[in-house]
């Protein structure tokens, strides 16, 4: 794979290359960029998921060539991992509610989602500080922010549960 592109996807378009929590906002970009998928170009939940299946894959090996020279085995500039993580509670957020929704209601649960998925991303509860720590490869960078994605995605089934 080309170098400046590799750069440009491990770093979702340079992001990652922002000097303060560059994890932050590749986390709200994501955000923002799903909802425009979903609400603007109408494009279904399923078939994101697909394509978030195939960019988790092509990560693994973006992310191994990008730091295979590098002492830090996991630098702040990739921020590929968090586009993964934050997209994943959201992706099933609409795969679980697809139809005619109250856009107030959908911003209040993407935001709720922005928010736990940082909370999880940063105290890395376990199992993500488990991959955190002991995969110092492209397979660790991932893993720990989809472990951080499923928990919130574990938090929002079980108030789903709770207010039903």
């Amino acid at each position: 794979m080309n170098n400046k592109f590799n750069f440009l996807f491990v770093t979702l378009f340079g992001i990652g290359k922002i000097s303060k929590i560059p994890g932050s906002i590749a986390s709200l970009v994501t955000t923002i960029f799903l909802f425009f998928l979903f609400y603007f170009l109408n494009i279904r939940p399923d078939m994101v998921l697909i394509g978030l299946i195939l960019i988790f894959f092509i990560s693994l090996y973006s992310v191994k060539q990008f730091i295979k020279d590098k002492v830090n085995k996991d630098p702040k500039e990739i921020v590929i991992d968090e586009f993964i993580g934050q997209s994943i509670p959201i992706c099933l957020y609409e795969v679980a509610h697809e139809g005619t929704k109250d856009i107030g209601n959908v911003l209040t649960f993407y935001f709720i989602i922005f928010v736990l998925f940082r909370i999880f991303d940063i105290t890395k509860p376990y199992p993500v500080s488990y991959y955190d720590k002991n995969f110092k490869n492209s397979f660790g960078v991932i893993m720990d922010d989809v472990c951080a994605g499923l928990y919130v995605v574990a938090v929002m089934v079980l108030y789903m549960v709770i207010i039903s």
